[in-house]
């Protein structure tokens, strides 16, 4: 495998802290979210930061090369069309399902607005190979993709984490993007060791890397993207460098983010971390552990599609999972049931953060409600479209059910919905035929 120019040091570039991004020493590149990017409009600050010889890539997060159904073709389209605008060296996304549903299981198309795990399982394994073929095929750059952090684990699974990986990279030729604090929070959530998926890792398979920080609140880490990078997290990162040495490492940083000079001492740790011997590599690079690397025993269709009804498999697991996760249908055999309400919360948080900033209008006009109100809506209406639509499907269950209470907020949260939506508010059929839709989904 060709290995990858030398990127050095990153940050995630994000609107909220352009400038800061801009004015950082030593920042060698820059990594965006491709879905928050328009080839023929991009922000100034990354036409700046391209002008001055600082590489940007586009990151995505919405494929689901993990899912189900076939890469969508627009969405190919739009991160091949970034990629080239911002004359990036690679492009990359996720192991992971974001959708479910739909004509192959004959149910509603479910969003989950989150990365969710893939099973570990030979079925999965020749889904994703083949939904990496095509968009392999799709992308003008080589494509890398990243390892998910995870509350949940799936039942019965073939592999380890760092087996499937390595599986990925043997079938497709993909390179990787190891998320370190991903391995951190696995660690934590799933009692996998973060060493152990380092010496299964075809380590010259390795794009960059990614650091961020997370926090840990009743035995489950989350991971935040919104507190300081933990020394545990730049430990695992020190014990990678001992057997590697990443082409580039990225700070990632989505929320609450700090004044430049915290930004800029954690990307100094950051440096450190990677001249640090580890206790485990002193002496030398640490040696894979004996018979890590080699392949589980399992069927291998290398070159092929799926084979039988693989995509139809994967499908129902996934959708069955999804659904329990935010249509409230019962948790599929296997899966800890408490771990799975612990999930569902947080997608139910995502969702109201997320609604939160492509609709900032809502929390002011519904004030201290927001949340409450929001959380109530999202437990009976899953989401079948993107954030957007979400917001406005929101602001209508709202005014539907005669709210807010205040006459002056209901006025605003009327005019906001109907420069968006339509005319008028929902009449009471409308009303009638969603509600018995999402009942429907709930089932």
């Amino acid at each position: 495998m060709e290995r990858l120019a030398r990127l050095g040091t990153g940050i995630g570039w994000r609107p909220e802290i352009a400038e800061t991004v801009e004015a950082l020493p030593g920042v060698d590149w820059v990594e965006a979210v491709a879905e928050n990017l328009c080839p023929g409009h991009l922000p100034e600050s990354l036409l700046r930061l391209r002008a001055r010889g600082v590489r940007v890539i586009p990151h995505g997060v919405s494929l689901g090369l993990g899912g189900a159904d076939r890469p969508d073709a627009g969405r190919l389209a739009d991160l091949a069309a970034t990629a080239q605008a911002l004359g990036s060296p690679l492009v990359t996304e996720h192991i992971a399902f974001v959708r479910a549903g739909g004509p192959l299981t004959a149910s509603p198309r479910l969003e989950a607005g989150h990365l969710l795990p893939v099973p570990r399982t030979w079925d999965a394994l020749d889904v994703l190979c083949e939904n990496v073929r095509i968009a392999q095929d799709s992308l003008p750059v080589p494509l890398a993709l990243e390892n998910i952090a995870a509350l949940i684990n799936w039942p019965d699974e073939d592999m380890t984490e760092g087996q499937f990986l390595a599986e990925v990279v043997s079938r497709t030729g993909v390179r990787l993007l190891i998320d370190v604090a991903n391995l951190h929070t696995n660690h934590v959530n799933r009692g996998e060791d973060p060493s152990v998926a380092l010496d299964e890792l075809p380590v010259e398979a390795i794009a960059y890397v990614h650091v961020a920080g997370g926090i840990e609140r009743d035995g489950v880490w989350h991971d935040t993207h919104a507190h300081p990078v933990t020394r545990p997290v730049l430990d695992i990162l020190t014990d990678l460098r001992s057997r590697t040495d990443p082409p580039g490492v990225l700070l990632e940083r989505d929320d609450d983010f700090p004044p430049p000079r915290a930004l800029a001492a954690e990307l100094d740790e950051i440096r450190a971390a990677l001249h640090r011997t580890p206790a485990a590599a002193r002496g030398g690079a640490r040696p894979p552990r004996p018979g890590a690397a080699a392949s589980p025993k399992g069927p291998s269709r290398d070159g092929a599609g799926p084979g039988g009804d693989a995509r139809t498999r994967v499908a129902l697991a996934q959708t069955a999972l999804l659904s329990a996760l935010v249509a409230g249908t019962p948790a599929p055999a296997g899966f800890d049931s408490a771990r799975l309400r612990v999930q569902s919360r947080a997608l139910g948080g995502k969702r109201a953060d997320v609604v939160a900033k492509v609709a900032p209008e809502l929390p002011e006009i519904l004030g201290a409600d927001y949340r409450r109100a929001f959380l109530a809506y999202a437990k009976s209406r899953p989401m079948t479209a993107g954030y957007r639509r979400d917001a406005l499907d929101f602001a209508e269950h709202v005014l539907a059910g005669g709210q807010p209470g205040d006459e002056a907020a209901r006025r605003r949260l009327t005019h906001w919905w109907q420069d968006r939506a339509a005319a008028h508010p929902p009449r009471r059929t409308t009303r009638f035929v969603r509600a018995a839709r999402a009942a429907l989904v709930r089932k």
